[in-house]
């Protein structure tokens, strides 16, 4: 039995499998999965208030801003669910947002019990991104490797031919690694001085790397 709230912080790079593991971990531990994407887009789609908001950034091509973003973020916190706990999928991704989820943390009077860390190198990550192959008509999804279509190059579903997002470019990607170090990887400093870094092997398969994260978080807190 949860006799407080768990918070835990899942970080790691693109492609590391975060938003699948994230989820998983959510739901066995009955916590609150939370994914900044996913949040805004719900807010958009519901045309609420902060939703509104948030589009306006979003047609322009701009960041929604870290305050706006939080004031989403401390509105699921106080929903049933959201009291027992969450997983933050990927976020923090800056100083300033892990600054920014401490104070909505500590209004509830809580904090981050544990941040863990999918090690993936970027090889594998070139790999997993690199390999995808998309439908431009019905937006099915497909990997070179895990999950060929049955005729190479063209979508099971809708029989058009498969193409190569431009984010999904290995030039891109590395690029993107390049970001999230610059950007992220201080994060793990910071959880490291606090003790609350756990750091697991994001290679292999699913279920193998799902055992590795649930014994790391559940042998970091007293449950």
């Amino acid at each position: 039995m949860v006799t407080r709230a768990l918070d835990v912080v899942l970080l790691g790079p693109p492609g590391a499998g975060k938003g699948t593991q994230a989820k998983r971990l959510a739901a066995a531990l009955s916590l609150l999965h939370i994914s900044t994407g996913d949040l805004l887009r719900e807010e958009v789609a519901k045309n609420s208030p902060l939703g509104q908001e948030a589009a306006s950034f979003m047609q322009r091509g701009e960041l929604v801003p870290d305050d706006l973003v939080a004031k989403m973020l401390l509105a699921r916190l106080y929903t049933q669910q959201g009291l027992a706990g969450c997983v933050f999928d990927g976020y923090p991704r800056t100083q300033a947002q892990a600054e920014l989820l401490d104070q909505l943390l500590a209004e509830l009077g809580r904090r981050v019990d544990v941040a863990v860390y999918l090690e993936v190198p970027d090889g594998e990550v070139v790999a997993r991104l690199g390999g995808r192959r998309s439908c431009p008509n019905c937006g099915a999804v497909y990997h070179v490797q895990t999950k060929p279509p049955a005729r190479e190059g063209l979508c099971d579903v809708c029989g058009s031919g498969l193409v190569v997002r431009e984010d999904d470019r290995e030039e891109v990607i590395r690029q993107r690694l390049s970001v999230y170090r610059s950007h992220t990887e201080p994060l793990l400093e910071l959880y490291e001085k606090r003790g609350v870094l756990r750091r697991v092997d994001g290679l292999g398969a699913v279920d193998a790397i799902f055992a590795r994260l649930k014994e790391a978080v559940k042998g970091s807190v007293a449950r």
